[in-house]
């Protein structure tokens, strides 16, 4: 019997609530966006479906602008892999923002793997938001 070709869906990505590692809940999404207000503690990432591959392995990537590590080293990708636990399995892949937020700041491009193929890739533009005065809001409401 030939096995059955699995069946990806993301179901959310943007802003999402705060991610629990102990909880099994997933974070709920609070804004569909690729564009990231660059602010501490804000939360971004998306979530997946995938059905009929229990048993396989994805690979994950986080790929971020040149973040340094505490030594002033540029990181490395941020990566892993995880086991499909059953045949409708949700997974979320994200990230947040912490000080110092200059370094944090350009393109997130995150992907999951499934078989050597790319089956969710999304990329996320973090900047931070353009100072405005009271000047700029009425030249932008067209006085």
């Amino acid at each position: 019997m030939a096995k059955q070709k699995p069946v990806i869906k993301m179901l959310t990505y943007g802003i999402h609530s705060q991610w629990q590692s102990k909880s099994k809940e997933l974070p709920q999404v609070k804004e569909f966006t690729t564009d990231i207000p660059a602010q501490i503690d804000i939360e971004f990432g998306f979530i997946v479906n995938i059905k009929k591959a229990r048993g396989s392995k994805i690979r994950y990537c986080i790929d971020h602008p040149g973040i340094l590590d505490d030594a002033g080293n540029l990181r490395a990708p941020f990566d892993g892999v995880v086991h499909v636990t059953n045949n409708d399995w949700s997974f979320y892949l994200g990230d947040t923002i912490w000080a110092p937020i200059a370094d944090k700041c350009g393109q997130w491009r995150m992907t999951i793997e499934l078989n050597d193929r790319i089956i969710a890739d999304k990329t996320f533009h973090i900047s931070q938001p353009e100072k405005h005065n009271e000047a700029d809001f009425w030249k932008r409401v067209g006085y």
